[in-house]
Protein backbone atom coordinates (compact mmCIF):
# COMPACT_ATOMS: atom_id res chain seq x y z
CA UNK A 1 0.00 0.00 0.00
CA UNK A 2 1.36 3.18 -0.86
CA UNK A 3 1.69 5.33 2.55
CA UNK A 4 0.71 8.23 0.90
CA UNK A 5 -2.94 6.99 0.94
CA UNK A 6 -3.70 7.02 4.52
CA UNK A 7 -5.59 9.43 6.03
CA UNK A 8 -4.06 12.54 6.90
CA UNK A 9 -4.28 13.24 10.44
CA UNK A 10 -5.95 16.48 10.20
CA UNK A 11 -9.29 14.33 8.75
CA UNK A 12 -9.35 11.74 11.12
CA UNK A 13 -12.01 13.15 14.24
CA UNK A 14 -11.77 12.95 17.59
CA UNK A 15 -8.18 14.41 18.16
CA UNK A 16 -7.15 16.77 20.40
CA UNK A 17 -4.32 19.19 18.90
CA UNK A 18 -3.23 22.77 18.69
CA UNK A 19 -4.60 23.19 15.58
CA UNK A 20 -8.07 22.78 16.69
CA UNK A 21 -7.39 23.17 20.49
CA UNK A 22 -6.87 26.08 22.07
CA UNK A 23 -4.14 25.80 24.87
CA UNK A 24 -7.26 27.49 27.16
CA UNK A 25 -9.35 24.44 25.83
CA UNK A 26 -6.70 21.96 27.19
CA UNK A 27 -6.22 23.26 30.08
CA UNK A 28 -9.99 23.03 31.13
CA UNK A 29 -10.17 20.10 29.86
CA UNK A 30 -7.11 18.43 31.89
CA UNK A 31 -8.29 20.14 34.80
CA UNK A 32 -11.29 18.65 34.63
CA UNK A 33 -9.82 15.01 33.98
CA UNK A 34 -9.90 12.52 37.46
CA UNK A 35 -6.58 11.92 38.69
CA UNK A 36 -4.39 14.97 38.24
CA UNK A 37 -0.87 14.01 39.26
CA UNK A 38 0.35 15.84 42.45
CA UNK A 39 2.57 18.38 42.14
CA UNK A 40 5.47 16.63 43.91
CA UNK A 41 4.69 13.21 41.57
CA UNK A 42 8.14 11.71 40.57
CA UNK A 43 6.85 9.99 37.79
CA UNK A 44 4.05 10.04 35.28
CA UNK A 45 2.49 6.62 33.72
CA UNK A 46 -0.11 6.29 31.19
CA UNK A 47 -0.84 3.08 29.04
CA UNK A 48 -3.61 2.03 26.42
CA UNK A 49 -5.02 -0.93 24.42
CA UNK A 50 -5.07 -0.14 20.78
CA UNK A 51 -6.15 -2.12 18.54
CA UNK A 52 -3.13 -2.55 15.51
CA UNK A 53 -0.98 -4.96 15.59
CA UNK A 54 2.42 -4.25 17.76
CA UNK A 55 4.64 -4.28 14.62
CA UNK A 56 2.56 -1.02 13.06
CA UNK A 57 2.73 0.04 16.12
CA UNK A 58 6.26 -0.13 17.06
CA UNK A 59 7.21 0.90 13.10
CA UNK A 60 5.10 4.46 13.55
CA UNK A 61 6.27 5.48 16.85
CA UNK A 62 9.71 4.78 16.23
CA UNK A 63 9.54 6.84 13.27
CA UNK A 64 9.83 10.56 15.54
CA UNK A 65 8.71 13.19 12.93
CA UNK A 66 4.63 11.10 14.06
CA UNK A 67 5.17 12.87 16.88
CA UNK A 68 3.63 16.48 14.72
CA UNK A 69 0.99 13.95 14.27
CA UNK A 70 -0.22 12.59 17.58
CA UNK A 71 1.15 14.81 20.22
CA UNK A 72 -0.82 18.09 21.03
CA UNK A 73 1.89 20.86 20.23
CA UNK A 74 4.83 19.32 18.52
CA UNK A 75 5.43 20.72 14.90
CA UNK A 76 7.71 21.27 12.49
CA UNK A 77 10.44 18.73 12.69
CA UNK A 78 13.81 19.50 10.69
CA UNK A 79 17.47 17.78 11.11
CA UNK A 80 19.49 19.69 13.45
CA UNK A 81 23.03 19.77 13.15
CA UNK A 82 24.39 16.49 14.41
CA UNK A 83 22.78 13.06 12.96
CA UNK A 84 20.15 12.06 14.33
CA UNK A 85 18.66 14.79 16.36
CA UNK A 86 16.09 16.77 15.50
CA UNK A 87 14.80 20.35 15.81
CA UNK A 88 11.20 21.42 15.90
CA UNK A 89 8.33 23.85 18.01
CA UNK A 90 6.66 22.91 20.94
CA UNK A 91 2.97 25.00 20.11
CA UNK A 92 2.65 24.75 23.90
CA UNK A 93 4.40 27.98 24.33
CA UNK A 94 5.54 31.07 21.85
CA UNK A 95 8.69 30.65 20.07
CA UNK A 96 9.57 28.01 21.78
CA UNK A 97 11.92 25.02 19.98
CA UNK A 98 12.20 21.41 20.67
CA UNK A 99 15.46 18.95 20.09
CA UNK A 100 14.86 15.33 19.76
CA UNK A 101 16.34 12.01 19.75
CA UNK A 102 14.97 8.78 19.16
CA UNK A 103 16.26 5.90 20.70
CA UNK A 104 14.49 2.23 20.21
CA UNK A 105 15.44 -1.24 20.76
CA UNK A 106 13.08 -3.45 17.93
CA UNK A 107 13.35 -6.57 20.07
CA UNK A 108 11.89 -4.77 23.51
CA UNK A 109 9.99 -2.97 21.09
CA UNK A 110 10.80 0.26 23.14
CA UNK A 111 10.70 3.98 22.28
CA UNK A 112 12.26 6.79 23.72
CA UNK A 113 12.11 10.26 22.70
CA UNK A 114 15.05 12.06 24.30
CA UNK A 115 14.27 15.76 24.42
CA UNK A 116 14.55 19.63 25.58
CA UNK A 117 13.59 22.65 24.78
CA UNK A 118 16.05 25.34 23.31
CA UNK A 119 19.09 23.20 23.38
CA UNK A 120 20.27 19.85 22.05
CA UNK A 121 23.37 19.34 24.03
CA UNK A 122 21.34 18.00 26.99
CA UNK A 123 18.49 15.83 26.50
CA UNK A 124 17.11 15.47 29.84
CA UNK A 125 12.85 15.01 28.83
CA UNK A 126 13.03 11.31 28.22
CA UNK A 127 9.74 9.67 27.20
CA UNK A 128 9.71 5.95 27.94
CA UNK A 129 7.25 4.03 25.49
CA UNK A 130 7.16 0.44 25.19
CA UNK A 131 4.51 -1.71 23.09
CA UNK A 132 3.42 -4.89 24.34
CA UNK A 133 1.70 -7.49 22.29
CA UNK A 134 -1.70 -7.88 23.40
CA UNK A 135 -1.56 -11.83 22.81
CA UNK A 136 0.96 -12.19 25.75
CA UNK A 137 -0.90 -9.89 28.24
CA UNK A 138 -4.70 -9.69 27.29
CA UNK A 139 -5.05 -12.98 25.33
CA UNK A 140 -6.40 -10.62 22.50
CA UNK A 141 -4.95 -8.85 19.10
CA UNK A 142 -3.48 -5.96 19.47
CA UNK A 143 -0.94 -3.79 21.08
CA UNK A 144 -0.79 -2.18 25.08
CA UNK A 145 1.47 0.55 24.88
CA UNK A 146 3.17 2.19 27.87
CA UNK A 147 4.32 5.72 28.72
CA UNK A 148 6.47 6.85 31.51
CA UNK A 149 8.00 9.91 32.08
CA UNK A 150 10.10 10.99 34.91
CA UNK A 151 10.45 14.33 37.36
CA UNK A 152 14.43 15.15 36.28
CA UNK A 153 15.37 18.11 38.13
CA UNK A 154 15.31 20.34 35.51
CA UNK A 155 11.95 20.35 35.50
CA UNK A 156 11.66 22.57 38.48
CA UNK A 157 13.61 25.26 36.90
CA UNK A 158 15.50 25.86 33.52
CA UNK A 159 19.00 25.23 33.59
CA UNK A 160 19.47 27.65 30.52
CA UNK A 161 17.20 30.65 31.13
CA UNK A 162 19.82 32.15 28.77
CA UNK A 163 18.04 30.78 25.87
CA UNK A 164 14.34 31.17 26.22
CA UNK A 165 13.01 33.40 24.02
CA UNK A 166 11.57 35.60 26.57
CA UNK A 167 12.47 36.03 29.99
CA UNK A 168 8.63 35.71 30.76
CA UNK A 169 8.49 32.25 28.98
CA UNK A 170 6.51 29.73 30.39
CA UNK A 171 8.98 26.84 31.73
CA UNK A 172 7.70 23.07 30.68
CA UNK A 173 7.91 22.34 34.66
CA UNK A 174 5.17 24.67 35.05
CA UNK A 175 3.09 22.36 33.43
CA UNK A 176 4.34 19.23 35.45
CA UNK A 177 0.91 18.81 37.56
CA UNK A 178 -1.44 18.53 34.79
CA UNK A 179 1.55 15.41 32.89
CA UNK A 180 -0.90 12.82 33.38
CA UNK A 181 -3.81 14.33 32.32
CA UNK A 182 -2.11 15.82 28.77
CA UNK A 183 0.07 12.32 28.57
CA UNK A 184 -3.86 10.66 28.48
CA UNK A 185 -4.92 13.11 26.23
CA UNK A 186 -1.95 12.31 24.23
CA UNK A 187 -2.12 8.43 24.14
CA UNK A 188 -5.65 9.25 23.57
CA UNK A 189 -4.85 11.09 19.99
CA UNK A 190 -2.22 8.01 19.27
CA UNK A 191 -5.02 5.57 19.98
CA UNK A 192 -7.22 7.19 17.94
CA UNK A 193 -4.79 7.70 14.57
CA UNK A 194 -3.44 3.63 14.67
CA UNK A 195 -6.97 2.59 15.22
CA UNK A 196 -8.45 4.63 12.24
CA UNK A 197 -5.74 3.69 9.87
CA UNK A 198 -5.63 0.54 10.73
CA UNK A 199 -9.34 -0.39 11.05
CA UNK A 200 -9.74 1.49 7.53
CA UNK A 201 -7.02 -0.75 5.65
CA UNK A 202 -4.67 1.92 5.80
CA UNK A 203 -0.87 2.12 6.03
CA UNK A 204 -0.88 3.48 9.45
CA UNK A 205 2.50 5.23 8.73
CA UNK A 206 3.00 8.36 6.48
CA UNK A 207 6.01 9.87 5.25
CA UNK A 208 8.03 12.75 6.99
CA UNK A 209 5.26 16.10 6.12
CA UNK A 210 8.98 17.60 4.39
CA UNK A 211 8.76 14.90 2.24
CA UNK A 212 5.06 15.34 0.95
CA UNK A 213 5.53 18.77 0.52
CA UNK A 214 8.62 18.37 -1.98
Amino acid sequence: MNADRSTPVEHIPGLMRVESTSAEELLAHCQAMPGPAEPDRRYCTVEEYVDCPPEHVYAYLRAGHHLEEWTYSVRDFEPADRPGLWVGYDRLVPDTRIFCRVVANPDAMTVDYHCAWDQGDQLWMIYLMRVVPATLVLDRPGSVITWTNCRHPHYDANPHPQLAPSADRPWVGDFWGLFQAGHQVEMRNLKTILEYRYGNDEPVSRPPLRALSR
